[in-house]
């Protein structure tokens, strides 16, 4: 078997796991940001497809390899895929839910923490030698911390619920909102209540995106989402950048609508120096923090991902359905 990998070898040579299929197949690399000409010609032939999250899947390209059996993203989020074309031919969609949940839920929390603390502020008084007035500026508007901040998750999956566990220590009352109730023993082990999303959003403190980009979620966060939110709230996205409204949020931060907001994803991306977040960074240094959508790159979520590829390569493999398909087959 065949695997056309558009991502760096080094991955694969560093996380692979010791694994029959990871032995026995022949691993293709191409760079994920040359053309589809150049991955056919490389690996037009190959049995799977291997991909970021952030590559784009197209229909044509899916129709210019007869032998696919398997596209399976390396993270996440799968929506540059085409499901219904890779439907249409049989071919599988995997994804790796759940792999970089720790880590991903690790950069939530700290970005909570880091807009309290009001760290970017802090940060360039002392680099202008201003940390005596830093300090005197905090005394008269003194923040608040994790401890007393109610914290609302918009998405209660593998991420939402890992975030919720590393709350529990500060002692954030969480709030969650989601298409489907969990079950009473998951909330009480995790000390998360359910609320419809108006009323988490115009309770919380901190509002935390964890839900993935389909035509439901798309531009969830916009002027009426924010309308309902707290002046003195901050917004996290460490989710999908098309979740929200770019132009609302700019409107909301400079309008003094919202406090602060921290992200980690973009739509588009790569996010230029042209992108609305980026320019509204420019005006409001300390009310914006632009993170490089990097909250899954860890070692801990490569290798949990790695493991799951391969997994789901050998079901392929030995003419089975693999455990983590997408696409509804």
């Amino acid at each position: 078997m065949k695997a056309l990998v558009l991502a760096p070898k080094s991955r694969y040579e560093t996380f692979g796991p010791e694994t029959a299929a990871g032995k026995s197949v022949e691993l293709v690399f191409c760079d994920r940001e040359g053309t589809e000409t150049e991955w056919l010609s490389a690996g037009g032939d190959a049995d799977a497809l291997f991909v970021t999250p952030v590559t784009v899947i197209s229909e044509g390209l899916i129709s210019k390899m007869p032998n696919l059996k398997l596209i399976h993203s390396e993270g996440v989020g799968f929506d540059r895929i085409d499901l219904e074309a890779a439907k249409a031919r049989g071919i599988y969609v995997c994804n790796n839910a759940g792999c970089n949940a720790a880590a991903v839920s690790e950069l939530s929390v700290t970005l909570m923490s880091m807009l309290l603390h009001r760290v970017l502020w802090g940060d360039r008084m002392v680099r202008q030698g201003r940390q005596g007035e830093a300090v005197r500026l905090m005394e008269k508007d003194i923040p608040a911390d994790l401890s007393i901040s109610t914290v609302g998750l918009v998405g209660f999956g593998a991420i939402g619920q890992a975030v919720a566990e590393r709350l529990r220590p500060y002692g954030s009352e969480v709030f969650y909102f989601a298409p489907h109730r969990r079950k009473m023993e998951t909330e009480a082990r995790l000390n998360a209540r359910y609320l419809p999303l108006e009323e988490l959003t115009a309770k919380s403190d901190i509002i935390s995106l964890h839900l993935p980009a389909n035509s439901e979620s798309h531009h969830l966060v916009n002027r009426e989402f924010l309308s309902r939110v707290k002046p003195t709230a901050f917004l996290v996205n460490t989710a999908r950048g098309a979740v929200i409204d770019d132009e609302a949020l700019c409107a909301a931060l400079r309008e003094n609508r919202l406090a602060g907001a921290a992200v980690d994803c973009y739509e588009p991306e790569p996010a230029g120096a042209d992108h609305p977040l980026v320019r509204l960074a420019a005006e409001y240094p300390d009310k914006l923090i632009l993170c490089p959508h990097y909250g899954g790159l860890a070692k801990s979520a490569f290798r949990a991902a790695h493991r799951m590829l391969f997994e789901d390569l050998e079901s392929v493999m030995a003419g089975k359905r693999p455990l983590r398909v997408v696409n509804g087959l």
